[in-house]
């Protein structure tokens, strides 16, 4: 069985738990606690040196870091990535937009709000934030009113690694009330008879 190390709270962990749910994936899951710095330790260092989670450990004790790779392999050969060259590089081209146009703001800010409290010292980083996710939030809802989800008609790893985020966008200070598309693809996403909800 693998063995998936996270923090539960943690948005690019939950997309490692969506696949699997998706997917009907057996798993261990080891609990690392971000706060209180466990991904730092020299223990799990010596399992990722960059000492990040999540992180997988597959059957033959394979090591692979970094949300969207896991979520990829896991969705190997399945209806959730595309067969063609084409439309897996479309979906590899939202992922990289989650990872360079809208964690950075969107994530960030839930962090910094969620999980630090919004501390003085970071009020100004915190509303700096918000310009670049509402900047990624309107080329998602632009997308999805040209297609059901984000790329093309069924749901894959892009959605995954998109979701996690925008979901619980308002705890970053992101209202997605003037996004309704949006609104209605993650009303989608969570229909799925096989969703999982995040842990918060």
């Amino acid at each position: 069985m693998i063995k998936i190390y996270g923090d539960k709270k943690s948005g690019n962990c939950y997309k490692i738990q969506l696949t699997c749910a998706l997917l009907d994936i057996k798993y261990e899951w080891i609990d690392v606690d971000i706060m209180a710095g466990e991904c730092k330790s020299e223990a799990f260092k010596a399992l990722n040196p960059n000492g990040k989670i999540p992180l997988l450990i597959n059957d033959e004790g394979e090591k692979i870091s970094e949300s969207n790779a896991i979520i990829n392999y896991l969705a190997f050969n399945t209806h959730l990535l595309p067969n063609t060259a084409f439309e897996f590089a479309k979906v590899q081209q939202w992922q990289f937009f989650e990872q360079y146009s809208h964690e950075p703001f969107i994530a960030v800010a839930r962090f910094i709000n969620k999980y630090l409290g919004l501390p003085k010292e970071r009020e100004q980083e915190y509303r700096a934030k918000q310009e670049g996710g509402h900047k990624a939030l309107k080329v998602m809802e632009e997308q999805l009113h040209k297609t059901r989800f984000l790329a093309g008609g069924t749901l894959t790893c892009a959605d995954i690694s998109l979701f996690a985020y925008t979901h619980v966008a308002a705890e970053g200070g992101f209202d997605l009330a003037s996004y309704p598309t949006l609104q209605a693809w993650i009303n989608r996403i969570k229909a799925n008879e096989k969703f999982v909800s995040m842990e918060s």
